[in-house]
């Protein structure tokens, strides 16, 4: 866990947060790492579907203001 937050403290760049408090980076060396820090316990589930998408490059763009259907719950981690 050290060893991470060296990296992410040397070459990472913050790109955003999500409403569970994880935080996602970007690599300043290669811009096709991306990593999250999960706020508590790493757990998968506690990311939500659009960093999910971001953090396997399904999107270039950093989600922000993600508007939901009114049909769509919102995300719970197990």
């Amino acid at each position: 866990m050290l060893g991470i937050k060296i990296y992410t403290w040397i070459f990472g760049r913050c790109v955003g947060t999500d409403p569970f408090g994880n935080r996602y980076y970007t690599s300043t060396r290669t811009p096709r790492r991306r990593w999250v820090l999960y706020k508590g316990e790493a757990q998968a589930s506690k990311v939500p579907a659009e960093w999910h998408g971001w953090l396997h490059h399904v999107m270039d763009e950093v989600p922000s203001d993600f508007i939901r259907k009114p049909w769509q719950k919102s995300h719970l981690p197990n």
